[in-house]
């Protein structure tokens, strides 16, 4: 089931993705041969005026084939000359800009819509000072577990939350936030019973805590959130849905840019980065916490799409735009075959990168 629901998130993202590129092309007057579903080969295709709409065997990804985007010869698929207007390499540096960031600016525009939407039915929000009135169903949620700390040995996982704890005669089952928590793991003089919801199942552990974990008190290794369901009238939950687009845009940025910092130098570990794997056991995850997680993830999917896709390296977007504005620079079309090469190679790296994540992604699992 997590796989299937892990296609569907990625085939309605990549959607979402190529229709920017597509229809922004289509109102440019340019002529796109093909809007493809996956990469080939194809399973399925049909001719619906001059585009080719297909479905495709490999699942991770999507295109639209857009006439002189990769500057090859100005024929239709048939052979026949073409009026070259028609090719997005004939239009201005302005409308080729336009088309070639609309995938971009569509995903981004899909994860503000999805998170106004769940603002509007209820979606997952940290509690804090300016919103605690506005918070229903406020819970203590682990956010981040230690490895090899007591807290993994037990079984914790990110996004559990916590109902309880009793650690001999004292117990704390009421008003938990995560100080009062963590005061009493740090008074505590021996093991401690956590009662904890997991997924849709409620479990119960006994943790003893360690020294050193934290400066100057025993601790279990985790990090807490108190965590409650924020609904919002629609014309709100579009402005905050605006801003925290923003934030998560931004962070998404920041994280990526470091990564690749660290690639740069030799620091980079990849067993961080999700791949295809990976990503289907966070889908399950966000599903095992509830169906507005898995709105939420939906829409961080879309912002990482959006990020990757901005980077400037051959192949993607962003790699695209560089070359655009390049010509626009030198006031002439760089060779043809430079570009290709420049982009086939820049692909080649792109599966090289995706296959290694991939790797990395299966020996998480053993």
């Amino acid at each position: 089931m997590n796989i299937i629901i892990f296609l569907v998130i990625l085939a309605l993202l990549v959607l979402v993705h190529e229709f920017g590129h597509f229809i922004v092309a289509k109102k440019n007057g340019v002529r796109v041969d093909e809007f493809g579903l996956g990469f080939p080969p194809r399973i399925f295709g049909k001719k619906i005026g001059e585009t080719v709409y297909s479905l495709n065997l490999v699942p991770f990804g999507g295109f639209v084939k857009i006439f002189g985007e990769n500057a090859e010869s100005l024929e239709t698929p048939e052979g026949t000359a073409e009026d070259p207007s028609r090719s997005l390499a004939h239009k201005s540096h302005l409308v080729q800009a336009a088309v070639l960031g609309a995938g971009v600016s569509f995903n981004v525009l899909f994860a503000w819509l999805v998170i106004s939407l769940g603002l509007i039915f209820g979606l997952p929000t940290i509690v804090d000072n300016g919103n605690a009135l506005r918070v229903s169903d406020s819970h203590v949620i682990i956010n981040l577990v230690m490895p090899k700390s007591p807290a993994e040995e037990a079984g914790l996982k990110t996004g559990d939350i916590l109902l309880a704890l009793k650690a001999g005669t004292a117990s704390l089952t009421e008003n938990l936030n995560p100080d009062a928590v963590r005061d009493f793991i740090a008074s505590s003089k021996g093991p401690i019973s956590f009662l904890y919801k997991q997924g849709s199942k409620v479990a119960e552990a006994k943790i003893l805590p360690r020294e050193g974990i934290v400066s100057g008190a025993p601790a279990i290794g985790i990090s807490m959130d108190m965590v409650g369901i924020l609904k919002l009238p629609a014309g709100t939950a579009l402005l905050e849905g605006g801003v925290r687009t923003a934030q998560l845009f931004k962070t998404v940025t920041w994280s990526i840019a470091h990564f690749l910092r660290d690639a740069l130098v030799g620091r980079a570990d990849l067993a961080q980065v999700a791949g295809p794997v990976g990503m289907v056991a966070l889908v399950g995850d966000a599903r095992d916490l509830g169906f507005a997680y898995l709105v939420f993830f939906t829409a961080l999917l879309s912002i990482n799409l959006a990020v990757i896709n901005l980077l400037p390296f051959p192949a993607l977007d962003g790699g695209r735009l560089v070359m655009v504005a390049i010509e626009a620079a030198k006031g002439s079309p760089l060779k043809p075959r430079f570009v290709q090469t420049l982009n086939a190679v820049g692909f080649a790296l792109l599966i090289f990168l995706m296959l290694a994540v991939t790797y990395h992604d299966i020996l998480k699992l053993f």
